[in-house]
């Protein structure tokens, strides 16, 4: 038996998530299939993060353990040989057996990107929240995120049917900056909610809208008002940037930043 991490990316549009679910189409089950075909066995796959329906992944870690003689850095041909087009294997390596794709991940990194332009644009569509109403004042929303910063308790923003013991975990950075009609919200943390992401952007929203104050974003994460907080995101402008560990396992893509730059190269 060996240890293989693999570095993936997924256009999340028309799956259900990462995660294996019935009588449901997702990425963990494609993967876990064309494992099975490589190896007549059943393969268990690990991911650094469960992304949700329609959410991508341009840095996704996964790792599996199997018996097989393919050698651990050509797993990434033989599987993209399988896998629809939607769903990319980077890199592939082999690892230490107590390496873990979650477990070893010190901080991961989300990005949620708004496209905030009185015109849609097709070719961006899929990949943002074309959000048109009124122009965003980017400014504001970075100053009440920015407070988020460090170890609290988020459980204003945490959707129900969450099975985690408490909802405290730590954001490393908020970093929001605009790019001309695209707002680009990066967040880095240790954890996250389950639907954490999606939350926090609907709510700094409404204070980049002027329709809360940034001290009533503030008070409503700080004092658990999870009531107020009906505002979510959709799906569809949330990627899963990359998980970052002690040692970086992945030598042929050396970056912190695994997203796809042809969604703002025409707006920078």
């Amino acid at each position: 038996m060996k240890r293989v991490a693999l570095l993936v990316q997924y256009d999340g549009s028309n799956y259900s998530g990462w995660q294996r679910q019935k009588n449901a189409a997702t990425v963990q089950e494609l993967l876990e299939q064309a494992l099975f075909k490589i190896s007549d066995h059943t393969v268990n796959t690990f991911a650094a993060g469960r992304t949700d329906a329609g959410v991508h992944a341009s840095g996704q870690v996964v790792h599996f353990d199997i018996d097989c003689v393919i050698p651990g850095n050509n797993y990434s041909d033989v599987l993209n040989s399988i896998l629809p087009s939607t769903i990319r294997i980077l890199e592939s390596v082999e690892v230490k057996d107590t390496w873990h794709a979650c477990y070893s991940v010190m901080y991961r990194h989300y990005r949620y990107v708004i496209h905030n332009s009185k015109f849609p644009n097709l070719f961006i569509n899929n990949w943002s929240w074309h959000r048109y109403q009124k122009v965003l004042d980017e400014v504001s929303m970075s100053n009440a995120a920015k407070r988020m910063e460090g170890k609290h308790d988020f459980f204003a923003f945490q959707k129900s049917g969450s099975n985690r013991i408490n909802s405290i975990t730590t954001i490393k950075n908020i970093d929001i900056k605009r790019v001309e009609d695209l707002i680009l919200i990066d967040i880095k943390a240790t954890g996250f909610l389950y639907g954490m992401v999606r939350l926090i952007v609907g709510q700094l929203v409404l204070v980049g809208e002027k329709k809360i104050s940034s001290e009533i974003f503030t008070d409503r994460w700080v004092n658990k008002k999870k009531n107020d907080v009906k505002e979510s995101a959709p799906a569809k402008g949330l990627c899963f940037v990359n998980a970052v560990y002690e040692e970086n396992v992945f030598k042929k893509i050396n970056n912190n930043d695994f997203f796809p730059v042809f969604l703002i190269k025409g707006f920078s």
